[in-house]
């Protein structure tokens, strides 16, 4: 019996695995960590993983493997509230331009282009500074400068779509712009909004851990991987393993995000569906 096409590729099958592990440890997080997250030992300062301290503990002997385990939660929390916003603006936006064109096309995307002309970084930086560290403050610090991708794939989709037959047949029975746009158009372009969601979520992780790294993110002792990879590189004599293990969270959860929108654009692409399998990698 042969498999769904969503089984046969590789990336997306390996990239899901990734994705719900951590998602998991996340949810689960008071049950899967071993200490409390805050639990000092002094005598066990820097101690190598064993079977106590599965990852090691810190400079102030807190148990790394449950901070990582913790951590996952406010990325996630961060992640997923930024890449929903970013969305929804961008998807907004992107069907408004599209669908009207015109003068209303350019005013939209002139405005996109003005928050694309600054560096996503020094954006972030610049808003968080101003708003003061928090989840709230640094999910809409992300969400100002990852709302344009969505805005310009959208309306490159719906640019194409507004010119199909069902939408040209929906416009002379007397469809209204909203019902075209929402009940035609939108539907027929989650696709692109799926993957671009997908992929968003491991830069939105990137991002709340570079702004933890800097210093503008969510204040210690919180538990971000960013925050702990940073404080990690004053101790990389004595203990490497803490920014090694905090780096590699970061790259593990973002690769696997990655795989999984790569997969995604891989079998939700009509070239491929009309094809004989999937692609994989």
């Amino acid at each position: 019996m042969r498999l769904p096409k969503a089984f046969q590729n590789t990336s997306l099958m390996v990239g899901a695995a990734i994705s719900l592990a951590i998602i998991l440890c996340a949810i689960f997080a008071p049950y899967v960590a071993t200490h409390g997250v805050e639990q000092m030992d002094m005598r066990n300062r820097f101690a190598l993983p064993n079977a106590g301290h599965l990852l090691g503990t810190d400079n102030f002997g807190r148990d790394l493997w449950s901070r990582m385990v913790f951590g996952a939660r406010i990325s996630l929390t961060i992640a997923i509230i930024s890449v929903v916003c970013s969305a929804v603006v961008g998807t907004v936006v992107g069907l408004v331009a599209g669908y009207f064109g015109g003068w209303v096309d350019q005013l939209l995307m002139r405005i996109t282009d003005i928050f694309l002309g600054f560096p996503a970084i020094v954006l972030a930086l610049a808003i968080v500074a101003v708003l003061g560290p928090g989840v709230l403050n640094v999910s809409f610090a992300i969400i100002v400068v990852a709302w344009t991708e969505y805005a310009r794939v959208v309306r490159s989709t719906t640019l194409v779509l507004r010119e199909q037959n069902y939408v040209q047949a929906a416009r002379a029975l007397g469809a209204s712009p909203i019902r075209i746009i929402f009940k035609e158009i939108l539907p027929n372009a989650l696709g692109p909004i799926i993957v671009l969601a997908s992929l968003g979520l491991g830069t939105a992780i990137i991002s709340e851990s570079a702004l933890s790294f800097l210093g503008f993110g969510l204040p210690p002792p919180t538990p971000t991987w960013g925050w702990t990879l940073s404080y990690g590189t004053k101790f990389m004599r004595d203990a490497p393993w803490l920014s090694i293990i905090s780096g590699a969270t970061i790259m593990v959860t973002v690769l696997g995000f990655n795989l999984l929108g790569d997969g995604l654009r891989d079998v939700l692409d009509p070239r491929q569906l009309s094809r004989g399998g999937a692609k994989t990698k």
